[in-house]
């Protein structure tokens, strides 16, 4: 008889340790300083002056410890453009009208991070494409559908002329927000930011007093 097995046959052994998984823990920590200070540099000198030196030094790591976790400084860029935005949910960008969708633009444009770190992103569209695509993936898909969505709600509702085409108006208004980070300093307000994009729509029809809902029910 087995001394390790009780009289129905069932091993009494200890059960054995999980494996571990091989190489150093990760820390958190670590991960979450690299890629903030991998976004500071991008936002403050560009990508093309960011380095793993540099973000290393920023971040008070090593440069082993941050090429454990990026294997170029690309992808570690683009994964710092997706860790921006992380917590932007689909669902916050329901705007129910256009006045809520062009307040939620000014609050962002409002902010002079978040001016800078959009003109760095559309500045590397030839040299460095990825960080735009990672950008359009993490934030900018989200938005486009739900801005064509509002658009689409706004002319239902007799807030736009009924042969506006929200797709085109869609890009009208993409092209006016690059045009408001080339042209006005980042210390312009959300106050201002929405005046201007109001400004905007109202040269497509958008009447000066806000126009009452029409009802959908029949």
């Amino acid at each position: 008889m087995n001394p390790d097995n009780d009289p129905q046959g069932h091993s009494l052994a200890a059960p054995a340790p999980p494996a571990r998984a091989p190489g150093r823990p990760r820390s958190r920590e670590a991960d979450e300083a690299i890629l903030a200070a991998a976004l500071d540099l991008l936002i403050e000198r560009g990508a093309g002056w960011a380095s793993i030196e540099q973000v290393a030094r920023r971040a008070g790591v090593t440069r082993a410890t941050v090429y454990r976790r990026f294997a170029t400084l690309t992808d570690l860029l683009v994964r710092a453009v997706e860790w921006e935005y992380r917590d932007v949910e689909p669902a916050s960008m329901d705007w129910p009208d256009i006045d809520s969708m062009v307040t939620a633009w000014a609050d962002h444009l409002g902010t002079p991070r978040a001016r800078r770190l959009v003109r760095r992103l559309y500045a590397t569209v030839d040299d460095l494409p990825e960080l735009l695509r990672a950008y359009h993936k993490a934030h900018g898909g989200h938005r486009s559908r739900a801005v064509r969505t509002t658009l689409e709600r706004a002319r239902a509702a007799g807030q736009l002329p009924p042969d506006s085409d929200p797709e085109i108006l869609q890009q009208m208004l993409s092209g006016a927000a690059l045009q408001h980070l080339a042209a006005y300093p980042d210390t312009t307000g959300a106050k201002e930011v929405k005046a201007y994009f109001l400004a905007v729509l109202r040269q497509v029809g958008l009447p000066t007093a806000p126009v009452p809902r029409r009802s959908t029910a029949r």
